[in-house]
């Protein structure tokens, strides 16, 4: 429990709630973290939305050196207490720096928040999804208060927070040329100090492959790209969509739609799920027709192919 920051209506709120589940003297732990958890996701919804995943890690297709730094990230968050306050990094590197602050970048669909929801997962921690569009506000000041709140409700109990999709916050800046270019960078300035002395992890995610303001780099602690898969890799997505209970013809070739289709893992999961329902409006037989049909017309819709 040291890992909390609670209130005094925190803890009195949180044993009221066991009490109306579970009788005795003696109280399960297990129950008393779910509760505070719950009062800290009551504060926190104002700000972002939880996030949770049926996923597993056999369903994340990467590379092996992206793999690696995932499992960097892991054990970065497994080890921090040890290594900073018992072997006494604190102490060298004050409270900058020691944030678990992570850039996530690379095309829509490649697995950016995927590979977020599974770390939290992993390491038994809620996962909260920030809508940037209810922190940042026009008024001077104010995304700085939105910023604060959201940090210090999430210092309370630990939670990993995803800023999903923060490409206007990372463009490449240049000469300051108006007041609100400079309130701007002073936001998101504001932004990385607080991601750098969080006790938490802290996610951003961006579709921008180059152009990245490399000083904002230099302050994250892990950069992990995300690149669109390999043929190869495809043919693994394209395989592992689809569920033991799905009849598949013989004429369907795994090898043939992933050399023939660029796609993202996101869109080769819609395409399979929209294969599926033509082939249970048909004879209940996903066929490589229907999956080419499928896969042509989510490419379509994205404006990757003419009509």
């Amino acid at each position: 429990m040291d890992t909390y920051k609670l209130r005094p209506g925190d803890m009195h709120r949180a044993l009221g709630d066991i009490r109306l589940t579970h009788e005795g003297p003696a109280l399960p732990t297990e129950a008393f973290d779910l509760a505070v958890r719950r009062q800290i996701r009551t504060s926190l919804s104002a700000l972002a939305d939880p996030v949770t995943t049926s996923q597993v890690w056999d369903d994340l297709i990467v590379s092996d050196e992206q793999r690696e730094i995932i499992e960097e990230i892991l054990v970065h968050a497994r080890y921090r207490t040890h290594v900073f306050e018992q072997w006494g990094f604190a102490r060298k590197l004050g409270t900058k720096g020691r944030g678990l602050s992570c850039l996530f970048s690379g095309p829509p669909g490649t697995g950016k928040t995927m590979t977020a929801a599974l770390i939290a997962k992993e390491l038994g921690l809620d996962l909260y999804q920030v809508d940037l569009s209810r922190i940042v506000d026009k008024y001077v000041g104010e995304t700085e208060k939105n910023l604060g709140r959201l940090f210090d409700e999430a210092s309370r109990v630990p939670v990993v927070l995803l800023f999903d999709e923060a490409d206007s916050l990372f463009a490449s800046r240049t000469k300051v040329e108006s007041s609100n270019d400079r309130y701007a960078n002073l936001e998101v300035n504001f932004l990385l100090q607080r991601m750098e002395t969080y006790d938490g992890i802290s996610i951003l995610t961006t579709n921008l492959g180059t152009g990245i303001d490399q000083a904002f780099k230099r302050r994250l602690r892990f950069r992990l790209h995300f690149d669109l898969p390999t043929p190869e890799e495809r043919e693994v997505l394209w395989r592992s969509m689809l569920p033991e209970g799905v009849k598949v013809s013989e004429d369907v070739s795994w090898s043939k739609l992933a050399k023939r289709w660029e796609m993202s893992g996101a869109i080769i999961r819609n395409a399979v799920l929209r294969a599926a329902f033509l082939s249970a409006a048909s004879e209940g037989v996903m066929t490589q027709a229907l999956l080419e049909r499928a896969a042509r017309a989510e490419l379509m819709e994205l404006g990757r192919l003419g009509s």
